[in-house]
This record gives C-alpha cells, structure tokens and sequence, in this order.
C-alpha cells in the first residue's frame, strides 16, 4: 500500500473535492477531528455505558470519556510512527502529511465508539439476539443470508461507518462527510458480516455501506483479500486506533475498579506494578517510590502508575508497529499490536484481562444492568419494528410519531431498509433515554408536562 493514497484528503460526500488545507488554518484531517467533537453522536456518548452504570456518586468512565482518552493515546501512537516513516524516509508527494498522521489516528478513535448502543456491550448482543433468538427471528425468511448476517450479529463497528456515512433523511449526502484517510482508519473489520466468522462475528460494514466502503478502500488504494465475501486488508492505521482502544480500556477499567471498590489498593497497586521490570526499569521504580513517598492520596497513586504504564505501552506498541511495518504494508499482518507485547509488559497485561474478566467484567453490579438492557432493548426493538412494518394502525402511528425525522423511511422501501431504521434509532439512544421510552412503551410512566 502506498502512503500517497492512504493519507487522502478526499471527502466522501458527492460534491467537488477539497483541498488539503483551508483558509482558516485547519487541515482537513483537523476538520474531522472537531466535526467528530461537535456532532450530536458524539455528545450522546456521555450518557452510554462502558463498563459501569451511570451515573453514580462514584465518577467512573462512559463512552465519552473513553473515547477522549484512548484519542490522546492514538494521537501519540500516530505521531511516534510519522518519526518512524519520517526517519525511513519514505516517497511522498506531499511530505507534510506525515505531519498530519496523529490527527487522523486521533479522529478515527474519537469515532470509534460512535456505533455503540446503550447498556455497552451487552446492547450489541441484545440486539443481535432479538434477531438471532428472540421475537425478530421471524424476520429471518423475509431477509437475503448477507442480510439477516448484519441483523443477527449486529455489530457496532459496521453501524459507527454507518453512522458516518448514511444519508439520514433530511441530513446532508455523505453522512458527516469525513476524509477517506479517516474513515479508513476507523474500519477495524474490514470485510462483510458473511465474513465474520474469521474474526468472532466480528465485521466492518453492513450490506448497506458495502459499496460505500469499496470505493473508499479501493481509492485508498488498500488491498482487496477476496470478493466473496468482500474483504479488505487493513488501512495501516487501524492498527494504532485498535492498539489506542485496548490500552486505554483494560488500564482504565482496572482504575475504575480501584475507585469503586471493586478491587483493593493493594491489589491495584500490584496489577499495575508488574509491568515494570525490576533490572530494566530501575529509574522509574524509583520515581514510583520517590512519588509514593510524597503523594499520600491512593487515587493519585494509582492515576500516577496508570500513567506510566500507558506510556510504556504506547512505546511498545509503535516498536511492534514499525518491526511488522512491511507485514502491515503488504497485507499479511494478521495479529494486533497488542497481542504482540513481549516480557513484562506481555505477562502484566495478560494478568490485568484476567483479573477484569474473573473480579470485573462479571461482578453484580455490571450483570445487573446487562439485563436490564437486554430487556429494555428487546421490547423497544419488537413495538418499533411491528410499527415500521404495519404503519398503518393507530397504535403504530402513534408509536412512530416519535422517531426522530431523520429515522423516516419510504414505504416502498426494502425490508432490510426498514428494520435498519429501527436499528438505527434504538442504537443512537443513551441509557436514559432507552430507559425512560421503555417504561412511556410498557405504560410504567407517562409523559411530564412542563
């Protein structure tokens, strides 16, 4: 792959191209990057799970948060290989745009949570389950096999490219109109739902944008695996926003424990401290102590050696980047930055999943609203979904009078058309917001008036 066509300025929208810079000093790589943070999508993820309920007394991360943290980590990631590309002196017909490469890492990972539904994780499963095992299953002979794949493993990487890139009524063409170099980079599965199987229902695009993201891959000039089905190798720097999303969420969600109370001081404390090396990380075991011995808060503790550690990793991860640079280049490189750590940092990181699986990720607390979700998700997918496909009924009237314009939809439109429109709906909910229709929908509360 050639860096003259990864790092596009392009626009996808179906108007005249731009150019790289504009009058008002900002490239078009730093448009996307403020697009991303005054659009609508983007501001909802305050109020969307991450791990934990929210809010609480206790501040702990949401998708907001998450994703400005794990943009500065990719920011760094991004700048640290433009030295490395700098350095191995590269052909570029514009040799500034390196510059620009940790803006584009940085504005990919603001995005790439922007198709998560509410509840976390467990949104995506209850809505590919209402599909796969629940009361949508009936769908399934009215739908092509390419179709029902999107529906019944409803992925929210696909619908945060969609979510970008769909003309939603009453919005401009293009979505929000974003560089290729940046919606390349925000594509971590590149290849269709009947691909999935490759990468644990994993996938980059619904049949949907299937064309959209062709011709932004092959304008990118990025290699094409197969046709059927289509799959793509990667935008080199979905590495880095990949590697910039697992360092954040496993360091931070081991602080967020700490604060919670989830795990002890000392249990923390060790959990972080392993990945320091007692021979080759003496000075900054020494600093740790020196900082311990001044700073008595245990939550400025635990921050300092979170931030050390996330900067240990961005090092390790931009060095596995650049020794795999002509694997990542031609397309064979199938592993993650991550899976590929080495010594300490190997065996610390691979204690920290375990420690978050066993003591974290199943606790009382998270398996409590994973329920609920599944439950007030499900029911707000059946009531909308019988509404959009017999619109006709008072009832259903009603129901869709609420729906935002932009979720509007022809009548002649496809099945599949129809049932994305509800997907699209209920996965731009915040928690509260699906909670409060929830309980309107099951007649447990009634509209205020003010």
């Amino acid at each position: 792959m050639d860096w003259n066509k990864l790092l596009s300025a392009k626009r996808y929208h179906p108007g005249p191209s731009t150019s790289l810079f504009h009058t008002h000093d900002r490239s078009q790589f730093q448009r996307d990057y403020d697009r991303l943070v005054f659009s609508s999508p983007f501001r909802r993820l305050q109020n969307k799970t991450q791990v934990f309920p929210l809010p609480g007394n206790i501040f702990v991360h949401n998708r907001l948060t998450h994703s400005l943290e794990v943009s500065c980590v990719g920011r760094s990631l991004g700048n640290k290989v433009a030295q490395f590309l700098k350095n191995r002196k590269i052909k570029l017909e514009r040799p500034d745009l390196l510059e620009e490469i940790g803006t584009i890492v940085s504005s990919a990972c603001l995005a790439h949570d922007l198709g998560n539904p509410p509840f976390g994780h467990s949104g995506e499963e209850a809505i590919s389950q209402f599909f796969s095992e629940g009361q949508g299953l009936y769908l399934k002979k009215l739908l092509s096999d390419e179709e029902w794949a999107d529906l019944s493993h409803f992925e929210g990487n696909a619908n945060a490219f969609r979510l970008l890139t769909h003309n939603f009524r009453g919005r401009r063409p293009g979505g929000y109109t974003m560089t290729y170099a940046t919606l390349g980079s925000i594509v971590k599965y590149p290849f269709e739902s009947k691909a999935s199987h490759k990468g644990g229902y994993k996938y980059g695009f619904f049949q949907s944008e299937r064309d959209t993201f062709r011709q932004i891959a092959d304008d990118l000039g990025i290699i094409q695996m197969s046709e059927k089905p289509l799959q793509y190798a990667r935008h080199p720097l979905v590495y880095l926003v990949e590697a910039a999303d697992d360092i954040c969420y496993q360091i931070m969600d081991i602080e967020d424990s700490h604060k919670l109370k989830i795990l002890s001081y000392d249990e923390t404390v060790t959990a972080l401290e392993n990945f320091y090396n007692k021979d080759d990380d003496k000075e900054d075991l020494k600093t740790i102590k020196h900082t311990f011995s001044v700073v008595t808060d245990v939550n400025e503790r635990i921050a300092f050696l979170r931030a050390g550690i996330i900067n240990k990793l961005i090092n390790a991860c931009s060095d596995i980047f650049c020794a795999h640079y002509d694997d990542i280049m031609e397309g064979r490189f199938e592993s993650s930055l991550i899976k590929e750590l080495s010594g300490k940092n190997k065996i610390a990181y691979e204690e920290c999943t375990a420690l978050a699986y066993k003591r974290i990720y199943h606790t009382s607390i998270v398996t409590q609203i994973q329920i609920a979700g599944f439950k007030i998700l499900a029911t707000i997918l059946k009531e909308y979904t019988d509404a959009i496909l017999k619109p006709e009924t008072y009832y259903a009237r009603n129901l869709l009078s609420v729906m935002p314009e932009q979720y509007g939809v022809d009548k002649e439109a496809s099945m599949y058309t129809k049932i994305q429109t509800v997907i699209d709906y209920v996965s731009g909910m915040t928690d509260s917001y699906a909670l409060n229709l929830y309980r309107k929908i099951q007649g447990i509360e009634l509209p205020e008036i003010h």
